[in-house]
């Protein structure tokens, strides 16, 4: 009985760990599939398109985690529906890991509506990345 309640503490520790915070509407995600762990310690920056002059506007920079996250882009409080775009600024990752790569930076753009919450990831490698619409 006392394993089966460590096992549920851990599960419930995780989950709350990796849960995105409520007062952000974006999070990101970074996983190196080439070595099947979270990116740490990578730039990302996240900008909106003016919908007028087509111009990109600075918004925030953050630095993924431990576990190749960012879980507080956007306050719900500021944020604005529009087209955002996430650069996740990988040359300095691979570099320091002594790899070559074929993406300085990554570019990810995509469109916020309603106020639900987005999660954009990256699944990376150094001559190939994906991206999708997370939870």
């Amino acid at each position: 009985m006392k394993k089966l309640f460590l096992i549920l503490l851990m599960a419930i520790s995780t989950h709350i760990a990796y849960s995105q915070t409520t007062d952000y509407l974006l999070s990101s995600h970074i996983l190196d599939i080439s070595t099947g762990k979270p990116a740490p310690d990578v730039p990302v920056k996240l900008e909106l398109k003016n919908v007028t002059t087509g111009k990109w506007a600075y918004v925030d920079q953050k630095i993924t985690d431990k576990n190749g996250r960012i879980t507080n882009f956007l306050e719900k409080s500021t944020a604005k529906k529009g087209i955002y775009r996430l650069t996740f600024l990988t040359e300095k990752y691979f570099s320091l890991k002594a790899t070559e790569t074929f993406y300085p930076f990554i570019e990810v753009v995509f469109q916020i509506g309603e106020e639900s919450h987005y999660h954009v990831p990256i699944t990376l490698s150094p001559f190939g990345y994906s991206t999708y619409r997370g939870n």
